[in-house]
């Protein structure tokens, strides 16, 4: 969201190698610590397995569509999606296990997404508040992790306690929940790191018979539509035979770990009629909200766009929700939009998600470090920073290398420190 990878390439210090298959992917050399430095702080990147990156990657997304992430947790492919749609549309990115959704949550504000609705809640019941609603799910399933033994051994105890049929139990639950909430001429794309046919093609399979009016489509040829027969080295194609399933299952796609610089995935990009009859949920009405003088005060020096109709106050707290969500009461949502800030008694405090969604252009007063400047550092850690160049007392957006990290509050050369506590570099 923040940069493009060329930008990206310029900045970075670290030795880098694109990931063949991933535009905005790169290989590091394992040796360096890229979440020890600032720039990871300002959510210029994240870091993902190869392989893990690939589901996100080839799920089409546009602005201005409406997206689920259903299994989301930790946040990675979630990120990536939120990049996608350029803080157009919504992301509702959820995980059933709220310990997790926190983890999520954290990383949703740190990359700047503003139109992100985080929940933690089970998928039959998301499933009756959004039927037909989304244009694009992603659905990244627990699975049982066989993808990952060679990377995570401990895996290995998850697959010896609960095995496939578990999992597979689960995931067929799971696609069905999630087709209810895909919208007519929408796109779904089921992932697993798993290598057993009964939790891959034989998944696909029970959809298809449950729900015909889906069908299974190349993910790569979708996204390279010039490129007949497009394939990566260490890709190959699903394998209907070890399911005794349709012929479309050909579409789908194996991500071999030992013919690849990256683990064992498996990916399908599945696509609904658009004929597909259309259950319609009405938008949520929203009484205005009323802001503190010092709250808009504050706003109104943004060049942030922000719709003042769509501002939400909760217990003196403004969130800026996302346009055209169904009624959510009921539901347990740790955010709701972006938290702008606090109205407090005669001032108003913006948050640390507002910081990491704004570009630095986007507010008047900034104080920009480098990435080599031990300030920066220091401003991470929560400590006290004495400035020496001219700076107007006040609010200060903290940057480095022209990509902002937090707030400060400046007064006679001391900055305040405004970085989240629950953030700090550790």
């Amino acid at each position: 969201m923040k940069l493009t990878p060329e930008e990206f390439e310029k900045i970075t210090p670290y030795e880098i190698k694109r990931i063949p298959w991933i535009e905005n992917g790169y290989y590091y050399n394992s040796k360096e610590q890229p979440a020890r430095h600032p720039h990871y702080h300002g959510g210029l990147y994240y870091i993902q397995e190869p392989s893990a990156m690939t589901p996100a990657n080839l799920l089409p997304v546009n602005p201005g569509d409406k997206v689920l992430d259903l299994c989301a947790a930790p946040g990675g492919k979630s990120t990536e999606l939120g990049a996608k749609l350029k803080g157009e549309g919504v992301l509702v990115t959820n995980d059933i296990s709220n310990s997790r959704a926190k983890a999520l949550l954290k990383n949703i504000e740190l990359f700047g997404i503003s139109n992100a609705v985080v929940m933690s809640e089970a998928p039959a019941k998301l499933a009756t508040y959004f039927p037909g609603y989304f244009d694009k799910i992603l659905v990244d399933a627990p699975c049982s992790g066989e993808g990952m033994f060679r990377k995570s051994p401990s895996i290995m105890k998850n697959w010896e306690q609960y095995g496939v049929e578990y999992y597979n139990k689960l995931q067929k639950e799971i696609i069905l929940q999630a087709a209810a909430m895909l919208k007519p001429g929408g796109m779904m794309l089921y992932s697993t790191c798993t290598f057993s046919p009964e939790e891959n093609e034989g998944t696909i399979a029970f959809l298809l018979k449950e729900h015909p009016e889906f069908k299974v489509i190349n993910p790569l040829e979708y996204k390279n539509p010039d490129a007949k027969g497009v394939t990566y080295e260490g890709f190959s194609p699903g394998h209907p035979e070890w399911v005794d399933g349709p012929e479309e299952l050909k579409n789908c796609i194996r991500l071999w770990p030992h013919k690849i610089s990256g683990e064992g995935h498996f990916i399908t990009l599945l696509k609904k009629d658009e004929n597909y009859p259309l259950e319609e949920k009405l938008s949520e009405q929203r009484k205005e909200s009323k802001l503190s003088k010092e709250a808009l005060e504050f706003l109104q020096e943004l060049t942030f766009p922000i719709d003042f109709s769509r501002i939400d106050i909760r217990e003196d707290r403004l969130y800026l929700i996302p346009n055209g969500l169904p009624n959510l009461k009921g539901l347990r949502i740790l955010r709701l939009g972006l938290l702008l800030g606090e109205m407090k008694k005669n001032r108003f405090e913006p948050s640390q998600a507002l910081a990491n969604a704004l570009k630095i252009q986007e507010y008047k007063y900034t104080i920009d470090l480098e990435g080599s400047n031990p300030d920066a550092i220091r401003y991470l850690k929560c400590e006290t920073i004495e400035v020496s160049e001219q700076h107007q007392d006040g609010w200060q957006l903290i940057c480095v290398d022209g990509y902002p990290l937090g707030w400060g509050k400046l007064s006679g050369g001391t900055l305040k420190n405004k970085y989240l506590p629950g953030w700090r570099w550790m």
